[in-house]
């Protein structure tokens, strides 16, 4: 994370939106706008994400605003949190660090038809199964091995890929952003020691801030889009935040090792290196948008075989099918990705690559990419919080498409860095801790529990709040955890 205090100007818009006016540097293109409260406002001051805010003003191509949601902090080229939108046919770029590393990192909701009390004198049973089955943890490998014939297939196909293998169903498929498949994913473009990395992988949980939790519906704000969602008061679901893992990783690493010297061959001056991009119709944009489609699809079905784990282990502890238990996918999204979409530009439909970064789309009832289901409401957006508080259902609502190119936030975003949220935990046992607070969890690393203590985040309930009141998405219902799966 950044450790100085942002100097810039910084204007208030209103009472949730502000403004890094385009004459900060006489680079910028266009406005740099952030989403958040006073109060949280005063905690992204104090970091280096608005100077990032500034700099991404400044790509080729981009419109109307560089914009960040309430849980931005400091990332790679691009704050976590951050969303642009560029139109090819002006220059417009593709940057790596506009997706990040962990290319479609992600959020899938599973519903069930148990109650918490149903768990009684359970969860603990429940939660150590989970633990032994689902491979978690730095490097760590899964069940599941695929040949490089068989991974681009994936790569191509995504989860619907699995479905014949009897590893995926057409309603999850269904369910998941995009139908789970970016057209135009390029295998080829995947490298070796990518696809060496990502061959044992998919199916796994990983490391850092990505986890499984058991989580209880606990407040229901929208009764009708709740209902549309299968969620009610007192519900056991499943949330699950993993990404495309190594092979991810390697492609991202691959993209800004090629991308070295192609803004200059462009003629394109950046204000940070970490920014490497190249012009979307440009034989370079076009490789790494192969790549980066191809990793999404990846990413896709490794939460799709880690749902179908949790299925299983579910299954075994409760002495019932899955089908029984109501396991069914509410929802699946992305929040590290660039799309091509189109939006509405000075009044007029345009199509844009959108690059959120830390951030998730939000599309508004009546969307054609919505699946037909949802339709009526809007899409459903996943919010996780911390180990300690709780997560959220959100809908998409018709402000997003007006401010922010169809997005909103992803999670409550950090407010520690990792080895700041470290040294607050020494000589505490964050597991104690959080049991004291109902919650069971377990975990392949104590440091990667102290990095991940609900202390090192903010308040998922204010950022919420923020993306709300700005109608970019409406509260639907609000989930606290009861147990975690942690790498």
């Amino acid at each position: 994370m950044g450790n100085s205090t942002f100097s810039g100007p910084i204007e208030r818009v209103d009472e949730f939106c502000w403004r890094i006016p385009r004459s900060y540097k006489p680079t910028m293109r266009v406005d740099g706008l952030i989403f958040a409260s006073e109060e949280l406002m005063a905690h992204i001051r104090g970091d280096q994400a608005p100077e990032q805010v500034a700099n991404v003003a400044t790509l080729p191509g981009i419109q109307q605003a560089s914009l960040a949601m309430p849980d931005i902090h400091w990332g790679y080229g691009f704050s976590i949190g951050g969303v642009c939108a560029t139109d090819p046919d002006q220059g417009g770029v593709i940057s790596p660090g506009g997706v990040g590393y962990d290319i479609n990192c992600g959020v899938r909701l599973i519903r069930t038809r148990i109650s918490e009390e149903d768990l009684a004198g359970r969860l603990t049973d429940l939660v150590e199964e989970l633990y032994a089955s689902i491979p978690a943890g730095v490097g760590r490998g899964g069940p599941y091995r695929f040949s490089a014939d068989e991974l681009r297939t994936l790569m191509a196909e995504g989860p619907r890929a699995l479905v014949d293998r009897g590893l995926a169903t057409v309603e999850d498929v269904e369910m998941t952003e995009a139908g789970g498949r970016l057209e135009g994913a390029d295998p080829d473009r995947v490298s070796q020691r990518a696809l060496a990395r990502g061959a044992n992988q998919c199916g796994t949980l990983g490391a850092g801030n990505h986890f499984l939790e058991v989580q209880v519906v606990d407040d229901i704000v929208d009764e009708f889009a709740a209902a549309a969602m299968g969620l009610q008061r007192g519900q056991v679901c499943v949330m699950i935040h993993s990404g495309s893992r190594g092979l991810g990783y390697q492609v991202c690493d691959d993209a800004l090792r090629d991308l070295r010297g192609v803004p200059e061959k462009y003629g394109i001056e950046l204000p940070d290196r970490q920014l490497a991009c190249a012009p979307v119709l440009s034989p370079e944009g076009q490789a790494y948008v192969g790549a980066m489609r191809a990793a999404a699809n990846y990413a896709w079905c490794n939460r799709q075989l880690l749902m179908w784990q949790a299925r299983e282990a579910f299954a075994r502890v409760l002495g019932t099918g899955w089908q029984d238990l109501g396991m069914e996918l509410v929802y699946d999204v992305a929040h590290n990705i660039a799309k091509c979409e189109e939006h509405l530009i000075a009044g007029k439909p345009r199509q844009v690559w959108v690059h959120r970064k830390g951030a998730t789309r939000a599309f508004p009832s009546g969307h054609a990419e919505i699946p037909e289901k949802y339709r009526h409401v809007g899409q459903p957006v996943l919010i996780p919080g911390d180990m300690g508080r709780a997560s959220w259902v959100l809908v998409g609502q018709p402000g997003s498409m007006q401010r922010s190119f169809g997005t909103t936030c992803h999670g409550a975003g950090r407010r520690m860095s990792r080895t700041r949220a470290v040294k607050h935990a020494a000589g505490r046992r964050i597991d104690r801790e959080l049991l004291r607070r109902g919650v069971v969890v377990r975990a392949h690393s104590r440091r990667g529990l102290a990095e991940e203590q609900p202390d090192a985040y903010k308040d998922v309930d204010q950022v919420v709040d923020v993306v709300a009141a700005a109608g970019l998405s409406g509260k639907v219902a609000r989930m606290r955890p009861v147990g975690v799966i942690k790498g």
